[in-house]
């Protein structure tokens, strides 16, 4: 049975940096896309970031941009999510997903399997 876990989440000020993990197991991920989202209260669940199997290829949501910073290591079957400057809006249960292609994908539709999600809280 393949399995999600994300790690990371917590409560940050404005400004401050988290780092969420997404470790992968009960199959091998290694040549799957993998991408993140994420929800908040409320509103619908919105892109984040997603990655290539050889991590050559990352898209990211304009609004993260320049302050977060997704990467892989496949020999540990899991993705990193690098949060800096956070802002207030960025408060969110955040999801890792991945999807059987080696292309990542902005369309949550895309992905298969998901995990039970991190919280992220960023106070002002």
């Amino acid at each position: 049975q393949a399995q999600l876990v994300e790690l990371g989440g917590g409560l940050v000020q404005a400004g401050g940096s988290l780092r969420l993990s997404c470790a992968a197991s009960g199959r091998t991920f290694s040549t799957y896309a993998m991408g993140w989202f994420r929800q908040a209260p409320g509103k619908e669940r919105e892109f984040v970031a997603a990655i290539s199997w050889r991590g050559s290829t990352i898209y990211y949501a304009d609004s993260v941009k320049g302050r977060f910073t997704l990467s892989r290591d496949n020999a540990k079957n899991t993705v990193y999510l690098q949060m800096n400057s956070l802002k207030p809006e960025d408060t969110a249960l955040y999801v890792c997903a991945t999807r059987p292609s080696v292309i990542p994908s902005i369309d949550e539709s895309d992905y298969n399997y998901w995990g039970q999600g991190t919280q992220v809280t960023v106070s002002s």
